[in-house]
């Protein structure tokens, strides 16, 4: 574990001194889910297994990978789409990867694909 630490420390030190055009560190958990940390009130504890970056808190073992980046990719949780985002998709998709048409849609979760942006949905 300390081994562990010590290699995620220097990485963030590496890391940190390329840094400077970026304005946020965000952080990728193994559920896909992302956190942003601004650069200019950088500071990083670790205690045990779990990092403090900021106000906050991350369990190690749930971290996927972090990197450098120019906006807030702080993940917002649910939004409303509209039935136009459904009539613009260019994809569709079931969650056992089968790609189905828009009245091939029943209840379930879906993937939905449009030019600039991928959605979950449920249909109920």
């Amino acid at each position: 574990m300390k081994k562990i630490v010590l290699i995620l420390m220097a990485w963030v030190g590496v890391l940190t001194m390329q840094a400077k055009e970026y304005a946020y560190l965000t952080f990728e958990m193994t559920d896909g889910e992302k956190a942003s940390v601004a650069v200019s009130s950088l500071t990083l504890t670790i205690n045990g297994n779990t990092l403090t970056v900021g106000s906050k808190t991350f369990t190690i073992a749930n971290l996927a990978k972090m990197y450098f980046s120019d906006s807030d990719e702080t993940s917002t949780g649910i939004e409303e789409i509209s039935a136009e985002t459904i009539d613009e998709a260019t994809e569709i998709y079931d969650l056992q990867g089968h790609k189905v048409s828009k009245a091939q849609m029943r209840k379930g979760i879906y993937i939905v694909k449009t030019k600039n942006k991928s959605y979950k949905i449920a249909v109920r």
